[in-house]
């Protein structure tokens, strides 16, 4: 079976190192699929592809490329929403409703807010996976931590409330905890820096995961995830969240076993507080179920999915 995976980016799709979340997905999936398949990963549309008749094209968000290509299946991944405006402007909505094309949504938050008019063939809800780095490594997740929080989600909607809390509630009870900002870049003042606030801007996934290992939580709003990759690879570390557990994060957060969900941003600092005065024991039950949570989102699992997707099976 030939199968095409492309992905309409900029980054060198065939190197590992340093890929964004939708890139990196696109990555493990093709190493995964290869084991069985012939299987080819681009994020071009080269003119030797367009003579090919491929059994299975694979495309992340772009329904254009369908237009291209001579498939007999066509499989549009959906990581973001798709609204009607979006697609017309984006030059999507004709591919869409010419194509017979089968969606994959990576929550049911994403299913559910996308379009019935969009004439989709199928609609397949498969999850997404950890990342091999996340889980190749087996670390001992009932380390010593310290009060440490992190963000790293690229959307800044909620932090300067979060901020302000940490200003003005949390650091004055609790003056050795620190609050590190990941994929947003701002300056270091000396305001955050008293407060031992951090802003890192982009990093590596090495370095991410060194502070996951050594945190007490993460903090992950929840305003407007389609799934929400960054609360599943913190798990997978041992790391609860604390999430207002809307949009795609009400599937992935169980209040008071994998993380604390808040009712409204203002019980931040109370679960905050909660969080920095857990006991030992208290604590590495929350990173054990963290842990073995996370489990179920490896794509040796998942991957079984796309395998019947693949052969034309019930997902």
């Amino acid at each position: 079976m030939n199968i095409l995976i492309y992905v309409h980016t900029k980054q060198n799709i065939n190197k590992k190192i340093n890929l964004g979340g939708i890139e990196i997905l696109n990555y493990h999936l093709y190493n995964f699929l290869k084991k069985k398949f012939n299987v080819v990963l681009t994020s071009k549309i080269l003119d030797k592809f367009k003579i090919i008749k491929w059994d299975i094209v694979i495309s992340s968000n772009n329904a254009k490329i369908f237009n291209d290509m001579q498939a007999k299946r066509k499989i549009l991944w959906l990581h973001n929403k798709l609204q009607i405006e979006k697609a017309f402007r984006k030059k999507q909505l004709f591919p869409i409703l010419s194509n017979k094309i089968e969606a994959v949504f990576v929550s049911k938050y994403l299913n559910a807010k996308t379009s019935k008019l969009f004439n989709f063939d199928k609609r397949i809800v498969i999850s997404n996976f950890l990342p091999e780095i996340f889980n190749k490594k087996k670390k001992n997740i009932l380390n010593p931590k310290k009060p440490i929080f992190v963000w790293s989600v690229q959307r800044n909607k909620g932090l300067e409330e979060i901020l302000n809390l940490w200003m003005t509630n949390i650091h004055p009870k609790h003056p050795n905890a620190e609050f590190h900002i990941f994929s947003i870049k701002k300056k270091n003042t000396n305001k955050f820096k008293k407060s031992k606030i951090f802003f890192h801007g982009r990093v590596s996934r090495n370095l991410l995961l060194n502070y996951y290992n050594k945190s007490y939580g993460m903090i992950c709003l929840g305003y407007d995830e389609t799934f929400c990759l960054n609360a599943l690879e913190s798990f997978s570390q041992g790391l609860p969240i604390i999430s207002l557990g809307e949009t795609a994060l009400e599937e992935l957060l169980i209040n008071n076993f994998n993380g604390f969900k808040l009712k409204k941003i203002n019980d931040f600092t109370h679960t905050l507080n909660k969080m920095i005065n857990l006991t030992n024991s208290q604590r590495n039950r929350l990173s054990t179920n963290c842990y073995q949570y996370s489990k179920k989102y490896n794509l040796t699992f998942i991957g079984k999915k796309w395998l019947k997707l693949i052969n034309n099976k019930c997902v």
